[in-house]
């Protein structure tokens, strides 16, 4: 692998990618980023539908963003991914994942020969039949994978590794906001939310909602009977918190309320089945990120209703700016970094 790697963060709306050094002494050093619009309709929810299209785009986005490498770490997740606990003999973690194919077909909801499994250990436990490995399965559609690289290599890209995005996600919030004890890791994308449970840096329960803050923008768009633009603005400038100076903003302060309701429902949900499966269990504080957060007073109501200390994730704990990013780059802008570079340092801290 080259010192450089580029983590790709594909979403609807846009390709980004970052550009991480991981030669340098302490921490590793984001040297480039950059990003262009996603074709329409070639990418939904995150997976590529149209690898010609995106290949395409990937072309514009090393032409535009002058990146070094063609290195790149991919990720998967949304609807293309399962996760499941999953409890085994003890055996080599290898013997473990050889073996998975006969052992979680009632598990999946479709063929096993259609999906990549993988297994991540958690810890081990005491079973009638003796001990066992307590784990995550991890099912992720073959289809969705292998459109995803081909769209890369078809743009002459070079895919060294392909990651759970729930994974990558952890990854840099444990980095940024560690734990001793349980917390939860947050990424809230445009059309779904991967809220992970961990206990230390270790991953004990993933979910991912099929729903984000694109959901808002479509309900705005609908109630008013207003353009995607109109409605992005509107949701960016009142928020949760505005004092509505007209009919209109009263009504589209309504709809974003009712929006947001029902995503922080969804979370709450999430961490009220954990409680049951986890009795006693409590949480140190909610790492967040994602585009949501910068919605205007989301981060009270989601520490309101979950009740949880809500603390932002910070990429400048992982990663150090490089000298042509130094001083031109915004917080925010960083932030919506975060995937890509939790997928480009991978396993390396």
């Amino acid at each position: 692998m080259a010192s450089t790697v580029v983590g790709i963060d594909i979403g609807s709306s846009s390709l980004r990618a970052v550009e991480v050094d991981l030669s340098t002494k302490g921490r590793p050093t984001l040297v480039r980023a950059h990003e262009v619009p996603s074709p329409d309709g070639a990418v939904k929810r995150g997976e590529v539908v149209e690898p010609h299209t995106v290949a395409s785009a990937y072309r514009r986005l090393w032409a535009a963003g002058g990146f070094k490498s063609k290195e790149i770490a991919l990720g998967i997740g949304g609807q293309s991914v399962i996760v499941r606990d999953l409890s085994v003999p003890r055996i080599p973690l290898a013997q473990i994942k050889e073996s998975l194919p006969y052992q979680v077909q009632d598990l999946l909801p479709v063929p096993v020969a259609d999906a990549v499994l993988d297994f991540y250990p958690i810890g081990e436990g005491q079973a009638e039949s003796g001990t066992v490995v307590n784990g995550l399965l991890i099912a992720a559609f073959k289809q969705a994978v292998t459109t995803n690289i081909t769209a890369a290599t078809m743009a002459g890209l070079e895919p060294v590794s392909m990651d759970l995005l729930p994974f990558a996600t952890t990854r840099m919030h444990s980095l940024s906001n560690p734990a001793e004890g349980y917390a939860v890791h947050m990424n809230i994308g445009a059309n779904a939310t991967s809220i992970i449970i961990v206990k230390g840096a270790v991953p004990h329960f993933i979910r991912i909602v099929p729903s984000g803050g694109d959901d808002v923008t479509r309900l705005l768009m609908t109630r008013l009977n207003i353009p995607r633009e109109q409605a992005e603005a509107l949701k960016r400038t009142l928020g949760l918190t505005s004092t509505p100076q007209s009919d209109e903003e009263r009504r589209a302060i309504e709809v974003i309320h009712e929006g947001t309701s029902e995503l922080l429902t969804a979370i709450r949900n999430t961490l009220v089945y954990f409680g049951s499966v986890r009795p006693g269990a409590t949480f140190e504080h909610l790492s967040a990120g994602g585009g949501a957060m910068r919605l205007r007073g989301f981060a009270t109501a989601l520490a309101e209703s979950t009740r949880i200390a809500v603390v932002p994730v910070n990429p400048l704990a992982v990663v150090q700016l490089g000298r042509q990013l130094r001083g031109k780059t915004a917080d925010d802008r960083v932030e919506s970094w975060t995937t890509g570079i939790g997928l480009a340092i991978g396993g390396t801290l």
